[in-house]
């Protein structure tokens, strides 16, 4: 099996050493503190998401719990994540509209992007603003590239 990081994202590299080695204990070691990244990379099959900037000594011991069977995130992740886990995730087609948004687009350019009507754009937003917690389009762009949900 060839990976090449530049290729594949840490979440897709994950994924293709889980499919050939179902037993793999993969730890992220990473400086990207994303809760939706987070929940990706476990997803896919990670069993740890440190931050870099750990200690040696917490290295070994993360490294050392995670081959004796355990789950590990970074105490700063497990706040993030705790903090955002009881809001409804954002279906497939709010994504598309928010990447959109993101990309500096009017309803009226989703819409005739996304082959649908300005309200059902309108109304996808609707729904954007109230699960991100966002009072407007920008906030909700902000907010989701901060938390990893969406990237330019």
């Amino acid at each position: 099996m060839d990976l090449q990081m530049p290729e594949l994202s840490g979440v897709d590299a994950t994924i293709a050493i889980r499919s050939e080695f179902p037993e793999a204990a993969i730890i992220v070691l990473t400086t990207y503190a994303f809760d939706v990244q987070v929940l990706r990379a476990l997803k896919a099959g990670a069993r740890a998401y440190l931050l870099k900037n750990l200690l040696h000594e917490e290295l070994f011991d993360s490294i050392r719990a995670v081959h004796a069977g355990k789950r590990l995130l970074s105490p700063e992740l497990s706040f993030r994540v705790a903090e955002h886990a009881g809001q409804d995730a954002l279906t497939p087609a709010e994504l598309g509209v928010l990447r959109l948004i993101a990309d500096g687009n009017s309803n009226k350019q989703i819409a005739r992007r996304l082959g649908v009507t300005e309200e059902t754009v309108k109304n996808r937003v609707k729904s954007i603003l109230e699960k991100l917690g966002a009072e407007d389009r920008t906030q909700a762009a902000m907010i989701a590239l901060r938390r990893g949900i969406i990237e330019l």
